[in-house]
């Protein structure tokens, strides 16, 4: 018994020995292993490291971008029901094509309406006119019945003063008894009735003077009158031409080239004058808005070669260049900007908007962009 377990006591030796020797050189492999692949890591991060530090050197990239375009919206510029709607969703139009038309018959009343207060402004015109013609003509009849009241006045005035020297030479006669009393009252009455005739013609000429300013006064208030029925005309030329536009407004057409949005109209619905209905969107010219940190824009200079990856299309590479810059950042454009003189002031970095035109306008991939579509830009710093 003392040997059997002796003996198993030597084996059991053995064993462990035989154990650690094993778990020995399993330890070795394995510290082997984890140094390679350390190694490995360490190699690649400092090459990436290197490269991302090499690329940053000479370029500068953002993924805050995104393709934007002209977006026109269509927009109604007088109220009324819709007749009928000529488009559908997404639909390609020209510009000058119909979209929608308005029933129009209101307006049409009112250019009617127009038309005839025109032309009775016209006439008020042409009567007014015509006032001043008579006018005109009266006044003539008028200064000239003054200058024949003149001309009366001076003849009455020789015939006064030839009855005056008659009447005196006819006096001294009769105090010297040379002449009869008939013939010295002849003489006094020829006197008397120069005189009295002087008097009557100077009172006509009064009443023609008077007459003459008052048909005067008359036509310079039908000249006031044509003055106004002139303005009246224009005024009534305005307000058809107004209507006429208000008329051709019923009419809704295409201001450009592009891709309808969403139409969201229907027949018989009511729309009010201001009302957006829809958009056209210019999808033949494309550019990129890429929103570079305040930090990033030193180096950026117009016309730059930039790399654009479009996310929606990402097995091709858009060449552009940079274009121009926001005169402001971002946060000024808000609805509601940032007031830094309130409150706790924490400093935000600023975004700049950078204006990238595409490189090639005639590559095909630009059909498939859409406003809106996230883009990853990449400058190349010269």
């Amino acid at each position: 018994m003392a040997q059997q377990t002796d003996t198993i006591e030597k084996e059991a030796t053995k064993a462990n020995l035989n154990g650690n020797l094993n778990s020995g050189e399993n330890k070795k492999k394995k510290n082997k292993k984890f140094g390679v692949v350390l190694l490995g890591l360490t190699i690649i991060g400092v090459c990436a490291g290197s490269y991302f530090y090499i690329h940053s050197l000479h370029h500068e990239s953002t993924e805050n971008a995104q393709v934007e375009t002209n977006i026109i919206p269509v927009t109604a510029r007088v109220s009324g029901y819709v007749e009928e709607v000529f488009v559908k969703d997404n639909e390609q139009v020209r510009a000058g094509d119909t979209l929608l038309v308005l029933d129009s018959r209101d307006y049409e009343v009112k250019v009617r309406e127009a038309e005839a207060a025109l032309e009775m402004a016209k006439s008020n015109l042409q009567v007014a006119e015509r006032g001043v013609e008579v006018g005109h003509s009266q006044t003539y009849s008028a200064n000239a019945g003054v200058m024949a009241a003149d001309a009366n006045i001076e003849a009455a005035k020789v015939k006064l003063w030839r009855a005056e020297n008659d009447y005196k030479r006819y006096s001294n006669l009769w105090a010297d008894h040379s002449i009869t009393e008939q013939q010295y009252e002849q003489a006094l009455a020829a006197k008397q009735s120069a005189e009295k005739e002087l008097e009557l013609l100077r009172k006509q000429r009064q009443v023609a003077v008077t007459q003459s300013k008052t048909t005067n006064s008359q036509t310079n208030v039908s000249s006031s009158r044509v003055a106004v029925a002139a303005a009246e005309v224009k005024q009534r030329e305005a307000a058809l031409e107004e209507a006429k536009l208000n008329l051709s407004y019923t009419v809704l057409k295409a201001k450009s080239d592009g891709q309808l949005s969403a139409v969201n109209i229907e027949g018989g619905q009511l729309i009010q004058a201001g009302q957006s209905l829809f958009n056209i969107v210019d999808v033949r010219n494309y550019w990129v808005v890429a929103n570079f940190k305040e930090t990033q824009v030193s180096r950026i200079e117009p016309g730059q070669e930039v790399e654009l990856d479009v996310d929606a299309l990402p097995k091709h590479t858009f060449v552009g260049k940079v274009s121009s810059f926001s005169p402001a950042t971002g946060n000024k454009f808000a609805l509601l900007p940032a007031d830094n003189a309130t409150g706790n002031f924490v400093k935000v970095v600023q975004k700049i908007p950078v204006k990238i035109q595409f490189d090639d306008m005639n590559d095909p991939f630009l059909e498939k962009l859409r406003a809106g579509m996230n883009v990853e830009v990449d400058v190349h710093i010269n």
